[in-house]
């Protein structure tokens, strides 16, 4: 279920810290549930190999299509990504944060870990339209002891290419992308559960 903005710059995360300077494009709210501790788990079933989230044969398309323009009009090459383009968020990190666990990277996509804590997990990538971030968020959602993931995306447009760029991606993140990567994960979730 798509969430305000609000639901993401309300609460006291720390990416507020580093990422000021970014816009929050979308917040959802993933159909996933667990205790207070789960976000751990939550991170290894998003980021790991034979994870479903990302093996729809819609989002794989659309993933696919969008591989193709970037190489065919140059958006991926390594001098347009972090360390090249943009510098990563990682070198905006205090120092409690910088220390504690890097988290595992999104092969998948390709986003990589900036850092996890109990409650929050960012990963970014950048290319030439964008230096985009993803938050996943852990909540109290109201039941004694029961917790709640969402997924805040955090972009930086790369001038009007990018603003273009994010304006014509819209409709595929909300008819295809997002719809089936939520169901996925959710679905995973559910028969990681169940199995343990």
């Amino acid at each position: 279920m798509r969430l305000p903005r609000t639901a993401h710059t309300s609460r006291p995360w720390r990416i507020h810290e580093i990422a000021g300077d970014f816009q929050v494009e979308d917040v959802w709210e993933l159909p996933v549930t667990g205790g207070p501790d789960d976000l751990a788990r939550l991170v290894r079933q998003f980021t790991n190999e034979k994870g479903t989230a990302l093996s729809s044969p819609v989002v794989r398309t659309l993933f696919a299509i969008r591989r193709k323009l970037g190489a065919l009009l140059g958006w991926d090459k390594p001098d347009a990504g972090l360390d090249g383009r943009v510098e990563t968020l990682r070198d905006r990190l205090p120092d409690d944060l910088r220390a504690g666990a890097r988290g595992p990277d999104l092969r998948a996509v390709p986003f990589t870990s900036v850092y996890q804590t109990h409650d929050e997990w960012v990963a970014e990538s950048a290319n030439r339209t964008v230096h985009a971030v993803m938050h996943i968020g852990w909540v109290p959602d109201g039941a004694p002891g029961r917790h709640r993931a969402r997924m805040a995306v955090l972009v930086k447009p790369n001038g009007l290419l990018g603003t273009v760029y994010m304006a014509g991606i819209k409709p595929f993140r909300y008819l295809g992308v997002y719809p089936k990567l939520l169901g996925a994960i959710g679905r995973e979730w559910e028969a990681d559960r169940t199995a343990a």
